[in-house]
């Protein structure tokens, strides 16, 4: 049983802790399991290193936990691509012809070994042909898509031009006509100044002032 400890952490206990934590993440174990294996190693417990974990060293560490899940990240994608290569391989894999012995020593043949060979490899062969139409299927599907999104893009942006350009004239509408009407403010308050420059007045018999048109 791992006993616990009450002394304080050294510099060498949050390093093995740093150490073990980030190799769990690099190769995608929990961190859990890093706490327990750190425990064993230096005397405590799981919780003890997980609340140091968190609470002090992890946040010295930000960087490699980074590149820690990075690697993790290239690795898992790595693992699916050798699935996938081994999938293809084993759809495209013959068996070998009957008689022909891993040393090249040619035995005797028989119908029936010829027969059940040649229904291997013809099964073999059919299942590369579906596994061929299946990627060729997804291939054309992608493709399909990516035009169906070109399409889209291009009549969105033929939108926003012709959105850009009906602003565009808007506003220059817009600027003429208060042009206009800002010139029409004048002639018409300049029409008004006329009119009383032009006014002319007389007397009449009763010593009144009238306005003569």
């Amino acid at each position: 049983m791992t006993a616990i400890r009450q002394d304080a952490w050294s510099d060498e206990d949050d390093l093995i802790l740093a150490e073990v934590t980030l190799r769990h993440i690099r190769e995608g174990s929990t961190q859990l399991s890093a706490f327990e294996e750190v425990g064993e190693k230096i005397g405590r417990t799981a919780a003890a290193c997980g609340f140091r974990w968190n609470s002090f060293v992890r946040k010295k560490y930000e960087a490699a936990i980074q590149i820690a899940k990075a690697q993790r990240q290239k690795r898992s994608q790595q693992r699916k691509h050798s699935n996938a290569f081994a999938s293809v391989s084993g759809a495209v894999e013959v068996a070998e012809p009957p008689g022909l012995r891993s040393d090249g020593v040619v035995e005797e043949l028989s119908i029936d070994a010829v027969i059940r060979f040649l229904r291997q490899w013809k099964g073999s062969y059919q299942e590369m042909v579906r596994h061929l139409r299946q990627l060729e299927k997804e291939i054309n599907e992608k493709h399909d898509e990516l035009e169906k999104l070109r399409g889209e893009n291009d009549l969105l942006s033929r939108q926003v031009n012709a959105v850009s350009t009906d602003y565009r004239v808007v506003n220059d509408d817009y600027k003429a006509l208060i042009q206009i009407m800002d010139r029409a403010r004048k002639l018409a308050f300049l029409a008004e100044e006329d009119d009383e420059a032009k006014a002319r007045f007389k007397m009449d018999e009763n010593g009144n002032l009238e306005r003569i048109d």
